[in-house]
């Protein structure tokens, strides 16, 4: 599967983006997908997943409360709504998937699919 992420950009503190992850290639519902981000000199960290179906999320206690995915079938993309965002937000965000049932998955390792990567940065 190809992912392709959209969204990225330069937001004040306090602000909102909505990041997009477009997939093609195959049944986008077979998948699992997740958000990751990488800040600069820091290893990439998990932020959210969602289940192929939708109904079950994770978010990481970092984000939670202020980040929400989701996902659209219809349309094979999945979905990072940012909302008062910080500083510490700063990094370029990645999308995965990972074919198979949901299970928490906040490892690398456990995705096999990965987008580009879209920046985001977030001015104090």
């Amino acid at each position: 599967v190809q992912l392709q992420a959209s969204g990225g950009g330069l937001v004040q503190a306090g602000g909102s983006l909505r990041l997009s992850c477009a997939a093609s290639g195959r049944t986008f519902s077979n998948y699992v997908m997740g958000w990751f981000r990488q800040a600069p000199g820091k290893e990439r960290e998990f932020v959210a997943a969602i289940s192929g179906g939708g109904s079950t999320t994770y978010h990481a206690g970092s984000v939670k409360g202020r980040f929400a995915i989701s996902r659209d079938n219809a349309k094979n993309t999945s979905y990072l709504q940012m909302d008062n965002l910080k500083a510490e937000d700063t990094a370029v965000y990645y999308c995965a998937a990972r074919f198979g049932p949901w299970s928490v998955a906040d490892m690398t390792r456990s995705y096999d699919y990965w987008g580009q990567g879209t920046l985001v940065t977030v001015s104090s």
